[in-house]
């Protein structure tokens, strides 16, 4: 795909600090689920400075979706698309991403780090094979849950939440820690799809070096603030 150019259609929110972003989708934009591209704002004012985000919409779909955790207290780039609306235009350059499907496993994600899983769970669900995959998948709080329900419809029990900072009934409380790993993995030596922060990142790893995951097992990806980074 050239750099190409395309029109906001719609922005909403999803949680306080999560927006949707639905665009214009190029003609000749080809990519997998888990997917990213690089975004910058064009307006007459400025060209803003690119950063990825994942394509949260399904390739087949006829426009595009973009999930993106925003921070309005940073004078940054989320803060830029918060002053956004129908009709202002991002342009969008390259296709990459290490995350793509590659067979059942344990999904794990923190915050923003979710986002190139909801394409890949959505695409095994039109398909029918959701099969006994599962997200575990760690947050602050409740409220910065992404897209709660539709996992849950999804995935039903295979939804697993752990909350560092607010006791919930029904949801874990505190980090996730190799044992936590252990008691939610369904049993198996299976694929594990890991994208978060960088020191979580790190940490999952080592949990999962010790549990005996062979590296070439784990799929992983970081997040730095709202934007996916290959790794």
């Amino acid at each position: 795909m050239k750099d190409t150019l395309v029109k906001i259609i719609e922005i909403e929110p999803v949680t306080p600090d999560v927006i949707r972003i639905t665009t214009q989708k190029p003609f000749d934009l080809v990519f997998e689920p888990g997917q990213a591209t690089n975004i910058s704002i064009h307006s007459s004012e400025e060209i803003s400075e690119m950063r990825p985000f994942t394509f949260t919409s399904l390739p087949k779909q006829h426009l595009l979706e973009f999930t993106i955790k925003t921070y309005p207290e940073h004078n940054g780039f989320t803060k830029k698309l918060l002053g956004l609306k129908a009709g202002d235009e991002l342009m969008l350059q390259g296709v990459f991403g290490a995350i793509k499907y590659n067979g059942e496993g344990v999904f794990i994600a923190g915050g923003a780090g979710v986002t190139p899983f909801i394409p890949i769970f959505r695409h095994l669900k039109s398909i029918e094979q959701i099969g006994s995959n599962r997200l575990i998948y760690a947050n602050k709080t409740r409220a910065d849950i992404i897209l709660e329900k539709e996992f849950i419809s999804i995935l039903g029990t295979n939804f697993i939440n752990i909350l560092s900072e607010e006791k919930v009934s029904g949801f874990a409380n505190g980090e996730i820690t190799e044992n936590f790993i252990s008691k939610n993995n369904g049993g198996k030596n299976r694929k594990y799809y890991v994208c978060g922060p960088p020191g979580m990142m790190d940490t999952i790893q080592g949990q999962l070096s010790k549990l005996g995951v062979p590296e070439d097992c784990i799929i992983s990806e970081k997040v730095y603030g709202s934007s996916v980074a290959m790794v």
